[in-house]
């Protein structure tokens, strides 16, 4: 698969987010760590309805990390309920603007309420193709990677490929493009075993704004500001090159 020039704002892109401050932002204004949880999901929708007309064809969102099990019971038990909220109130809007939606992670942990909203959502999106929107949810990046090297190979398969697409079944969905823009907010600066394999080289973008407060025009900001990158791969700018033959 060839490699989008620097600088373009024709290629398709795969932007990642960790969706990160959601607590701290409620606790700041005094507030139950649930609540910043909550407008976190106003701020996926505001992410997901701008994210095509900037050119984003793949988006994967940070949702539930396999160590976030660790937290109080009943701060997971909100999250997972959120999820499940979300997925049966944006359906119907997803199918109808043409958004694909998968979930990647493990399921065999997940409430059935949850599971039945994850495969109703996917049943009901899989036909779209203006943008692929993937959720993450208990994912754990080396925990995938260990179990797609741990996936006998058939005959015949071998190389990234075929890695990549065992990488994939090990994360319940189709494997995806390389990420190309991986964003996290809430002023941290680490993936937290966020799609490692797969954000070998992508651009990292690191910003102060809590997740609640995340808007459209941060997203055309940060994608905008990529544009201006210049993406080697490990090669050499074109213009040494071209000096180089000179």
């Amino acid at each position: 698969m060839g490699r989008p020039s620097p600088g373009s704002t024709e290629s398709p892109l795969h932007v990642a987010i960790v969706m990160d401050g959601n607590g701290r932002w409620a606790t700041a204004r005094g507030m139950r760590r649930a609540e910043g949880h909550r407008r976190g999901a106003r701020a996926v929708r505001r992410t997901v309805q701008a994210a095509p007309a900037l050119g984003i064809t793949t988006l994967t969102l940070f949702a539930f990390s396999c160590d976030n099990w660790k937290r109080p019971r009943q701060e997971v038990g909100v999250l997972l309920r959120l999820f499940g909220g979300y997925l049966r109130s944006e359906q119907a809007a997803l199918a109808e603007n043409r958004i694909r939606l998968s979930v990647i992670g493990r399921r065999d942990r997940l409430p059935r309420a949850l599971l039945a909203a994850i495969e109703g959502c996917e049943a009901a999106t899989a036909g779209g193709t203006r943008l692929h929107l993937r959720l993450a949810i208990d994912y754990s990046a080396r925990g995938a990677i260990v179990r797609a090297a741990n996936t006998p190979s058939t005959p015949g398969e071998a190389g990234l490929p075929a890695f990549r697409a065992r990488l994939g079944s090990a994360c319940g969905a189709d494997s995806a493009p390389d990420v190309d823009l991986l964003i996290r907010t809430g002023g941290e600066r680490r993936l937290s075993d966020f799609l490692l394999f797969e954000s070998a080289y992508a651009e990292l973008c690191f910003l102060p704004r809590m997740w609640p407060d995340f808007r459209a025009c941060d997203l055309a900001e940060a994608v905008a500001e990529f544009h201006t990158r210049q993406r080697r791969f490990g090669g050499l700018p074109a213009e040494a090159t071209c000096g180089n033959a000179r």
